[in-house]
C-alpha cells in the first residue's frame, strides 16, 4: 500500500493540507470574523484578504493525560509555612508552570491571529449565497491579460523570429558593407574591358586590374547573407484587456421599514454586482444614493448604516440619478449600471411617477437596470408598476429576494444571457 502526502507550501512554508484542516476546524469562528469584516468594508475593497483573530482557547486541541486520583501526600523540603492539611492557594495566571501570563487573575491571553487569502475570504463571503464552485472560481480569479505586440527584440526564441524583418535588416547590412566595393568593381571591370581592346593579356595594367577585381569579388563574397545581428524577434507583452469605463449606481431604501437584515442582504447583492462588473471593466466608479421621502448622494458608510423613519418616495432617487448621470457620467463616455434594492413600500401615487420616469428617462440612458425587492410578504405597489417596464425595455430586470440564499439565483436570473 502506498501513501501520498501533500506537502505543497502555502504562505510562509505552511502545508496547504494543514491549512485546509485548520480552516475547516474553526469554520464558525472564521465565518463570524468575515461577517464582521464585510459590514465594515467598502464594496470596492471587497477583493483583498483579511486578518482574522480567534480566541486562543478555541485553538486548543484535546489531549490525554494521567489523572491524579486518590489521596496524595507530598513532602516539600524546607517548608516552614504550611502544616499538614493546609490548602495552598492557586497562583495568579494559572499554575503548574504553564508559562501563561496575563494582566488579571484570569490569565488573559492574546487572540490567535492569521491572514485569510483573497480567495479564502471571498469563499466565506459567498458561502451564504450558495454560489456554484465554477462561479466562485471565476469571481476569485486573477484579472485576465492578453498578449500584445510591442516592436522587435534582438534576442528571443526561434518560434518568435520575424523572417521578413530579419531579411530586410540583412539586405540593408550587405548594401552598406559592400556598396563601395561594388562601385569600384564596376569601374575596374570597365577599365579592364577597355585595356583588353588595346593591349594584350600580358600588360602589367591588365594583370593589376585582374588582381584588384579578384580581391573585390572575394571581399563581397565574404559578406555573410545573414548575420546573428540581423535577426529580429517579435516582442510581445501582457497588457490588461482593453475596456471602457463604467459607473455603478446603488440605490437603497433607508426608510423605517428597511431593517439591518434587509440592508445586509442588499449589500451582498451590490457586492456580487460589483465583482461581476470588474470582470468586464477595468475602471469602475460606484455612486451611492439613499432615499426615504427625499434622496441624497452619500458615502458608503452612511449608505448602509443610516436609518430614517417615515414614508418612502422612490421618484426622488430616480430624479437624483438622472441629475448625476447628466452632470458627471455622460453616456458617450460611461457605461451606466443601476442596482436598486427596496422592500417595495412606496406612496401609491409616486409609484406611477416612478414607472413613467423609468420608461421615458432612466432606461434609455443606462446599459442595465436591476431591481430587487427584499421582502418575505406579498409584492408592494412599486413591484406592480415596475412589471409594466419589462415589455418596454429588455435591459430591465426585477426579482424578489426573501433570504440571503436567494441572492445568487436571483442574480443569475437578472444577468443571464439574453436571446439574440
Amino acid at each position: 500500500m502506498s501513501y501520498l502526502i501533500d506537502r505543497r507550501p502555502q504562505g510562509k512554508k505552511k502545508s496547504a493540507v494543514n491549512r485546509k484542516r485548520f480552516l475547516q476546524r474553526h469554520k464558525a469562528q472564521i465565518k463570524d470574523a468575515v461577517n464582521r469584516a464585510v459590514k465594515e468594508r467598502s464594496i470596492t475593497d471587497i477583493e483583498s484578504g483579511e486578518n482574522v483573530s480567534i480566541p486562543v482557547k478555541d485553538t486548543n486541541e484535546p489531549t490525554f493525560g494521567h489523572a491524579s486520583g486518590g489521596v496524595w501526600e507530598q513532602v516539600f523540603p524546607g517548608n516552614s509555612e504550611y502544616l499538614k492539611g493546609d490548602r495552598i492557594q492557586r497562583p495568579d495566571g494559572g499554575g503548574g508552570g504553564s508559562g501563561r501570563a496575563g494582566n488579571n487573575a484570569q490569565g488573559a491571553e492574546d487572540d490567535f491571529a492569521f491572514e485569510l487569502s483573497r480567495e479564502e475570504f471571498l469563499n466565506y463571503v459567498f458561502e451564504d449565497l450558495e454560489l456554484p464552485n465554477m462561479v466562485k472560481t471565476r469571481l476569485t480569479a486573477t484579472p485576465e491579460y492578453k498578449n500584445q505586440r510591442a516592436g522587435y527584440n534582438m534576442s528571443g526564441s526561434m518560434a518568435n523570429i520575424h523572417v521578413l524583418r530579419s531579411v530586410r535588416g540583412a539586405l540593408g547590412r550587405r548594401i552598406a558593407m559592400g556598396g563601395s566595393s561594388r562601385k569600384r568593381l564596376a569601374l575596374a571591370e570597365q577599365e579592364l574591358a577597355g585595356l583588353l581592346l588595346v593591349t594584350g593579356e600580358c600588360d602589367s595594367r591588365v594583370v593589376k586590374l585582374k588582381a584588384e577585381i579578384h580581391q573585390l569579388r572575394t571581399r563581397l563574397h565574404a559578406i555573410p547573407f545573414i548575420d546573428p545581428l540581423d535577426l529580429r524577434y517579435t516582442n510581445r507583452i501582457k497588457v490588461p484587456k482593453p475596456s471602457s469605463q463604467a459607473v455603478m449606481f446603488c440605490i437603497l431604501d433607508v426608510s423605517g421599514s428597511m431593517d439591518e437584515a434587509r440592508k445586509e442582504t442588499a449589500k451582498r447583492f451590490f457586492i456580487l454586482l460589483y465583482l461581476f462588473l470588474t470582470r468586464a471593466y477595468e475602471k469602475i466608479e460606484v455612486v451611492f444614493i439613499r432615499h426615504h421621502t427625499s434622496a441624497a448622494e452619500v458615502d458608503e458608510h452612511e449608505f448602509f448604516h443610516s436609518r430614517e423613519s417615515g414614508g418612502t418616495v422612490v421618484s426622488s432617487a430616480l430624479r437624483l440619478l438622472m441629475k448625476i448621470m447628466q452632470e458627471r457620467y455622460p453616456g458617450s463616455d460611461w457605461n451606466s449600471y443601476v442596482a436598486q434594492a427596496s422592500d417595495g413600500d412606496n406612496w401609491e401615487n409616486d409609484s406611477v411617477i416612478c414607472r413613467q420616469l423609468m420608461i421615458d428617462n432612466v432606461m434609455p440612458a443606462v446599459q442595465y437596470y436591476a431591481y430587487v425587492e427584499i421582502t418575505d410578504g406579498v409584492p408592494q405597489n412599486l413591484w406592480y408598476e415596475y412589471t409594466k417596464i419589462l415589455n418596454r425595455h429588455s435591459h430591465f430586470a426585477m426579482q424578489k429576494i426573501e433570504t440571503p440564499a436567494d441572492i445568487y439565483p436571483v442574480f443569475r436570473e437578472l444577468f443571464k444571457k439574453q436571446p439574440k
